[in-house]
């Protein structure tokens, strides 16, 4: 007794999957179905039917389904249906817009409420599909998952002339007050380290007066004397 309904399940479980692209209305559903107890109308006014819909009627194998003109389904009279279902399922596409009508064959069922008008409207129920976006260029890496994004260095512009070498400034000193004593010391200091500064290394002759009156060759540098100076004065200050 089980197998009929399972299979009836089934098939429309199928149907369901087949036409999945487009809407599809079982009659009087979810709580009723295509029979005398479901108020047929009341169901068929809170839909709104698109052509490409489908109707699905479930009904009893004694029953039946009839599409019929308006003056027929108003007099609940099959005398010549458009089209005729039976075998307790049926699905009907619904390809044009505009009125369509339908009701049971037997006189009775059909005065008892199994009629329905339903009105089809033009355009599709299926959602357009949206538009696929265009992606902008990437100029960083993107946060996360190890990245940072990396801005782009500016190379650096020279203001100066390429005629003109490069001197570097001179960082300022800190000027400290002398110490008593020392004022000699350092002036001496101070000028013998500007000799030693204007005076370039070279090798020069000198004569040396000896004995025998003979000359020798010195390769001491210029400014040698100063400097031996120099040093005997530290010592001398220490």
């Amino acid at each position: 007794m089980a197998m009929p309904g399972m299979f009836k399940y089934l098939l429309v479980s199928a149907l369901f999957i087949e036409l999945a692209a487009a809407a599809t209305y079982i009659v009087g559903g979810p709580n009723g179905g295509w029979d005398m107890a479901t108020n047929q109308q009341t169901w068929a006014s809170s839909q709104s039917f698109r052509v490409g819909d489908n109707l699905v009627f479930q009904y009893s194998p004694s029953d039946d389904v009839a599409e019929v003109s308006i003056g027929e389904y108003d007099s609940c009279q099959a005398s010549n249906p458009m089209q005729a279902y039976g075998g307790g399922l049926s699905l009907i596409s619904l390809t044009s817009p505009g009125k369509r009508y339908f009701i049971s064959s037997i006189p009775s069922h059909c005065s008892a409420g199994m009629k329905i008008a339903v009105d089809t409207l033009a355009g599709s129920s299926a959602a357009p599909a949206e538009s696929p976006a265009v992606s902008a260029p990437i100029t960083s890496l993107p946060l996360g998952f190890g990245f940072s994004p990396v801005p782009s260095v500016a190379p650096e512009i020279s203001m100066s002339s390429p005629s003109e070498p490069h001197v570097p400034k001179p960082s300022p000193s800190r000027s400290e007050s002398p110490v008593p004593g020392t004022s000699g010391l350092a002036a001496g200091v101070q000028g013998s380290e500007d000799s030693a500064n204007s005076t370039p290394l070279s090798r020069s002759t000198t004569t040396l007066d000896s004995p025998d009156s003979s000359a020798s060759r010195s390769w001491f540098p210029s400014g040698f004397g100063k400097s031996l100076s120099f040093v005997v004065m530290m010592f001398m200050a220490l």
